[in-house]
């Protein structure tokens, strides 16, 4: 694998950490935008309904963020060292 391509793959992995994160410190927010989306389409419904709902999207968010932040950590680690790895062998190399 060429070294550009590497860099490219930590570069996405940086950014799906980034996004990652943003969905954990956010899903309080996201979770009661869509919530509040989801109120307004239905018409309306009861507070207890209402929570069941909200909490379910809050929970998604959080789901979904923790997912994206693990699979861009695991990125960014595993490519940093192999991008590490290959620096060690064309040294090696020379």
């Amino acid at each position: 694998m060429s070294k550009e391509k590497i860099i490219s793959l930590i570069i996405v992995g940086f950014l799906l950490f980034i996004c990652g994160l943003v969905m954990i410190f956010s899903s309080v927010s996201f979770g009661t935008s869509s919530a509040e989306t989801w109120l307004m389409n239905n018409g309306g419904a009861d507070t207890s309904t209402f929570q069941i709902i909200l909490k379910g999207y809050i929970n998604n968010f959080l789901v979904a963020g923790g997912i994206i932040f693990g699979l861009g950590l695991m990125g960014v680690i595993l490519f940093s060292f192999t991008f590490l790895n290959m620096k060690e062998e064309i040294s090696s190399k020379i």
